[in-house]
């Protein structure tokens, strides 16, 4: 078993050009790829994520979803899906590394090759429902992740858990008739996209809501994990635990109203690892969602990242 946090990402998050003024912009990753250069992080393993297969996309997205976002793509400039989610000549490039580089964490994870594992990846994917890309968000890469995780390895049980500021309905929906794939979050509600309701449980009560009003600050979010997710995530007892790593709640993030520090997303993550070490060998895979502060999601990701590099 190693002992290291494995990195994966591709330049090519680079080149999904959302246009002028687009909070979910390239600077994103090189924030946060800046931040994973830090001489702390040295030691760490990296690889370049590898492109999702169709198959591996299909259980997450049946028919023919990847065909017509790629249909969709410009030769130039940009064609918007929704006023929000945008694509470029590059886009389809980096949304199938951003798939696979899940894919591979979650291959490495598996293997003992690494502890756990951090995807620097852009689009972020947590809105994509199964037939539609929205909320800056193309493929679901969480979905894609633990659907590869229960196809080849075996992972039957498998859970996302989602910080981020906005409630991953895409998640949401894909999990919600699979008694064996558990979703939990924690968000800003009322917010977009308007779910994420306490009362919304699934089908099989596989979905754990914790809605944050706005102004909540770490406090609150650490007590909704502490008294909500973590006892309904540890009695789940997944075999493989992703997580949304989102950090617009931070105080500083321009699209929410939440009142995060780098040490809630710290206790966030421990207090995840501290299950999944109990439950399912430490097997966490971690993949970026949002963050849009540039100088507080690459401090929140070095908190994060740090975390995970500890167990």
């Amino acid at each position: 078993m190693s002992t290291s946090t494995l990195i994966v990402t591709h330049a090519s998050g680079l080149d999904h050009d959302t246009g002028a003024h687009h909070p979910e912009s390239p600077d994103r990753l090189r924030s946060v790829l800046k931040a994973l250069s830090q001489p702390a992080f040295k030691d760490l393993m990296r690889e370049d994520a590898p492109i999702a297969t169709s198959e591996q996309i299909a259980r997450a997205h049946p028919g023919n979803f990847v065909a017509k976002i790629m249909a969709a793509i410009p030769k130039s400039g940009h064609n918007h899906l929704d006023p929000d989610t945008v694509l470029s000549p590059g886009s389809g490039e980096a949304m199938m590394h951003a798939a696979g580089a899940v894919v591979r964490a979650v291959d490495a994870v598996a293997a003992g090759q690494a502890r756990n594992a951090f995807c620097a990846v852009r689009p972020p994917g947590h809105h994509a429902e199964s037939s539609r890309a929205m909320g800056f968000c193309l493929i679901n890469n969480a979905a894609v992740g633990v659907y590869h995780a229960r196809a080849v390895h075996g992972f039957q049980r498998v859970a996302v858990v989602d910080f981020d500021v906005h409630h991953g309905n895409g998640t949401q929906q894909i999990f919600w008739n699979d008694a064996d794939a558990f979703y939990a979050s924690t968000h800003q509600f009322p917010f977009y996209p308007g779910t994420g309701a306490r009362a919304e449980k699934g089908a099989h009560g596989n979905v754990v809501n914790v809605p944050l009003a706005s102004g909540s600050r770490g406090d609150v979010f650490r007590g909704g994990m502490r008294d909500d997710i973590l006892p309904a995530l540890s009695a789940f007892k997944p075999d493989i635990i992703l997580i949304s790593a989102g950090f617009d709640a931070h105080k500083d993030d321009p699209l929410a109203n939440l009142g995060f520090v780098e040490d809630d997303f710290a206790w966030a993550t421990a207090a995840l690892m501290d299950v999944a070490t109990k439950v399912c060998g430490g097997r966490v895979v971690s993949l970026l969602e949002g963050g849009y502060n540039l100088h507080a999601l690459g401090d929140s990701v070095i908190a994060h990242v740090q975390t995970l590099k500890e167990y």
